[in-house]
């Protein structure tokens, strides 16, 4: 008998990937799966749409953006309350391939304490360009992580990215849920460093391909992530480096020391609250409303790990 799955999609003023993104399950090779959509506060009309074009799935409305980490949560435990044996937390801008969740639910299985398993992350504008194999790495010297751009021994892998990620309910049930102190950015390495130590394992499905939009680029809204980001890496090493005032620092200063080399002061002073303010970076506010929570992106725009 299959296992129980609930697939998680977050959505925030995205109504067209997530709609997309709800096509391509909808032709998934695997029956006993249900689709959960939270939606983190959209001030668009993605509700009403959503719910006017997939009647049949569970739509959550957060009320307002949590970010990811409480996004997904609500999912998660909505999921948990109706026996799901595994939850996969999937970005809104992908596309996934029919035989993707078969391959990470085997992959899940093929042996005990796999907690956690990704995909083969393409780019969607260039198919055969692969984005991430599953996860990467982070680099406790310079204060950053990188993603693995080819195969590689799943000793190596020490997260695996929010985009595409199956968890198991035990691994929930043992170490919690996602932690909401992350805004956007690094809970997903976060999660799974977690996981990792507490005798889990990790996993990539070869066969599980998913396709996805992120992009270097972060729009205009770049200075709010720059905050986000490096406040989130400053918690992040806090909880799991010896000495996190190094990755803190070193990290902080090199993209702080790239924003000034470029002329971007705006985002050079976003790099600096997010190296010293508290709560994720949201106590600085550059102007507009608060982007979409996308924690792939955050290792998508860094350099890949070398290995």
């Amino acid at each position: 008998m299959q296992s129980k799955v609930f697939v998680v999609v977050l959505n925030f003023n995205g109504w067209r990937d997530s709609a997309a993104c709800l096509s391509s399950l909808r032709q998934l090779h695997y029956d006993n799966y249900e689709i959960v959509v939270v939606d983190n506060g959209s001030t668009d009309d993605s509700v009403a749409r959503i719910r006017s074009q997939y009647s049949c799935l569970r739509l959550i409305e957060a009320g307002k953006n949590l970010g990811f980490a409480g996004g997904c949560n609500l999912g998660i435990r909505q999921a948990l309350a109706h026996s799901a044996e595994f939850i996969w937390l999937l970005n809104n801008d992908t596309i996934a391939d029919p035989r993707s969740l078969q391959a990470l639910v085997d992959s899940a299985r093929c042996e005990s304490r796999i907690g956690a398993v990704g995909s083969a992350i393409y780019c969607m504008h260039e198919r055969d360009n692969l984005q991430a194999w599953g996860g990467g790495q982070v680099n406790f010297w310079l204060g950053r992580s990188g993603h693995f751009l080819k195969p590689v021994q799943r000793h190596k892998i020490e997260f695996i990215t929010g985009a595409s990620m199956l968890i198991s309910r035990e691994v929930l049930e043992s170490i919690g849920f996602l932690d909401e102190g992350f805004f956007m950015y690094w809970e997903d390495a976060d999660f799974c460093f977690r996981l990792r130590q507490a005798k889990w394992k990790l996993a990539v499905a070869e066969g599980s391909k998913v396709w996805h939009k992120a992009s270097a680029s972060v729009g205009p809204n770049s200075a709010r992530m720059d905050a986000y980001f490096n406040a989130s890496a400053r918690r992040f090493f806090g909880k799991h480096a010896r000495v996190p005032t190094v990755p803190v620092f070193v990290g902080g200063s090199l993209r702080l020391l790239k924003r000034i080399a470029h002329g971007e002061w705006e985002r050079a002073r976003a790099v600096w609250a997010g190296m010293t303010l508290k709560s994720g970076g949201r106590e600085w506010d550059p102007g507009g409303t608060p982007v979409q929570p996308t924690p792939s992106e955050s290792d998508m725009c860094q350099k890949p790990v070398q290995y």
